[in-house]
């Protein structure tokens, strides 16, 4: 049987492009700045638009704040920024030692979760992806759930330990699915999934039944696995982008490789890919990524699943501009989320991961429906 031939070389590098087809070089050329500049532009007022709703979002609460107010009083707590205080000493307090800490934490979050998610539909080639499929949630369920039931102190050594533990608990997860996945061949996709979603209910099992078994109330481990930003501080955030800011940067850079690994494995090598290794550096990042955004404020779901195909339906395909438009929806979607949580019911809290269960779970639903019309 006469094997297919291969695409030309004009045909993928218009795939690794984001582009369907090639194109003569001319108009390429004249496309590819074109290009750029709508990815800047886009890029630029999802950027301002981002602030626009966290500034609206820190102003909102129990005791309103105007949005310019909002602006005038965090502008104010800048280095080498000098402006004569009009608001009440209380305005400044409630916005900077507890709503601004809490939205920046909520967009960091949101952000990372949406990169993972869209890093791991890429690399499965999957759309149906998210960033908890190969057991980082239920590891970091598990370490923070140890934690609590044990009784351990809430800091060691001036670390807090929830956190720790639940950053500890998602990268032993993914690191023993990787084992059992890795051959001498390489790094099967299925087979890592397979050993993800085992390894996933492992410790699911495990943390349940720790639960039962403990005396103490669960209502702390309900509250941590359903998410929330409750506690956040500003050294909360500095941590997190300690982690997140190298990995989140590496993915970035690989914009285009996984525009390549849309092509099956025989055309992106052709192109100069080394499947594997990018394999690996992806999962490292995109693990490493989730992990320490989940680590202070608990299992936050369906956040790495709406915002990349929310990017994906609107401005397409290209994982250049994907990528980071996708944090960018993904941080103003969890900074609305939180909103939600903090001021629906008043004075009581509802976790955030509820909030984004009731916008994902019909969403996900919507893409399991429009896949298979589109299949049929």
């Amino acid at each position: 049987m006469a094997k297919a031939p291969l695409a030309d070389s004009a045909t993928l590098r218009g795939a690794a492009d984001g582009r369907p087809s090639a194109s003569p070089p001319a108009e390429r050329t004249s496309g590819y700045g074109r290009a750029t500049v709508r990815r800047w532009r886009r890029l630029a007022i999802g950027t301002a638009s981002l602030v626009v709703v966290g500034v609206v979002a820190a102003g909102i609460g129990p005791v309103g704040i105007p949005p310019v107010t909002v602006a005038k009083v965090l502008v104010s707590h800048f280095p080498l920024v000098d402006l004569a205080q009009d608001w009440p000493e209380a305005w400044d307090t409630i916005l900077w030692d507890i709503r601004a800490p809490r939205v920046l934490l909520a967009g960091i979050v949101g952000a990372s979760l949406a990169v993972s998610g869209a890093t791991y539909q890429g690399m499965f080639r999957n759309p149906l992806a998210d960033p908890y499929l190969i057991g980082v949630a239920s590891g970091a369920g598990l370490g923070a759930t140890i934690v609590l039931v044990s009784g351990a102190p809430n800091q060691v050594f001036g670390v807090s330990l929830l956190p720790a533990a639940a950053f500890v608990g998602a990268i032993i997860a993914v690191t023993t699915a990787y084992l059992i996945a890795r051959t001498s061949g390489g790094l099967p996709l299925t087979t890592l999934i397979l050993a993800g979603v085992a390894i996933a209910s492992l410790a699911s099992a495990v943390t349940i039944l720790l639960m039962m078994r403990s005396d103490a109330n669960i209502r702390p481990i309900f509250s941590w696995l359903l998410g929330g930003f409750i506690s956040a501080q500003w050294s909360h955030s500095l941590m997190v982008l300690i982690y997140v800011t190298p990995s989140v940067l590496v993915v970035m850079l690989y914009g285009r490789v996984l525009n390549v690994l849309q092509l099956d494995e025989e055309h992106a090598q052709h192109l100069g890919v080394n499947g594997e290794r990018t394999k690996i550096v992806l999962l490292v990042a995109a693990s490493l990524t989730t992990a320490a955004a989940v680590s202070f404020t608990g299992l936050i779901g369906f956040v790495g699943l709406i915002a990349p195909h929310a990017v994906r339906l609107i401005w397409g395909v290209d994982h250049r501009l994907l990528l980071p438009m996708a944090a960018l929806v993904g941080a103003a979607f969890l900074i609305l989320a939180d909103l939600v949580a903090r001021t629906a019911v008043s004075p009581a809290e509802l976790p955030v991961g509820v909030v984004t269960a009731f916008c994902g779970a019909p969403f996900f639903l919507y893409l399991l429906r429009r896949r298979r019309t589109v299949n049929m």
